[in-house]
């Protein structure tokens, strides 16, 4: 069965274009011009995978990830945005976008990406459930917990500390653990991961427990009990 793409993006050529590229690859395509009309269909279907410019008019796309997220829709979603500057990446990232891809962009990326979004957004078949010191991850329900207290995570904050949790004391590099998560390495100057290790470290914190992420300087990252 083909994948369901929503693409919500305002210049008629690009959406043209996506459009294209998309149904030739044999995914089902949806498309609207802007952040309102994305939001009146995500009422009605579930893609699997949604692909949202940053500027449209009426609502942007920051916006409609946000809704998405505030409401627990966890569909997977990749930004497209004319902006470079790391600030308005990690924008993008704060409203909840699971990767971001910068305009102009090649299509063969894109696709790359989106393959590994759909990837990532399956569950596995046979569940587990993780235990490091106080920390617990049900991977089935996709919870988790440090001592009582609930973790609220996002998919792709679920994603890493189940990468970190499974391969619990071990130092992971970089480029392993964007192969893991994202199914694809952004390079040596993606700040993404850093910025999600961010993420972890102040929810699993915040009630004044020790630190399981640590940072290995040169090589990576591993989760280990103080």
């Amino acid at each position: 069965m083909s994948s369901t793409v929503l693409i919500a993006e305002d210049d008629r050529a690009v959406r043209g274009a996506l459009i294209r590229a998309l149904e030739l690859e044999g995914y089902r395509v949806m498309a609207v011009p802007d952040g309102a009309a994305a939001l009146e269909t995500l009422e009605l279907e579930q893609p699997d995978v949604v692909i949202l410019d940053v500027m449209m008019p009426n609502v942007d796309g920051l916006s409609v990830c946000r809704r998405m997220r505030s409401r627990g829709d966890h569909t997977p979603v990749l930004m497209l945005t004319a902006r470079v500057e790391v600030a308005d990446r990690v924008s993008g990232l704060d409203a909840g976008a699971d990767d971001y891809l910068p305009k102009p962009f090649a299509m063969d990326e894109l696709l790359a990406r989106l393959r590994a979004l759909i990837r990532r957004s399956v569950i596995d078949a046979e569940p587990t459930e993780l235990v490091i010191d106080d920390l617990r991850i049900d991977e089935s329900a996709r919870r988790a917990w440090r001592g009582d207290r609930e973790l609220d995570l996002t998919k792709t904050e679920f994603d890493l500390l189940q990468a970190l949790a499974r391969n619990a004391g071990i130092v992971l590099t970089h480029s392993r653990i964007y192969d893991l998560v994202w199914g694809y390495d952004f390079g040596p100057e993606s700040k993404s991961l850093a910025v999600y290790i961010g993420y972890l470290r102040r929810k699993t914190e915040e009630g004044g427990e020790d630190r399981l992420l640590h940072t290995v300087r040169g090589v990576g990252y591993t989760l280990r009990a103080p």
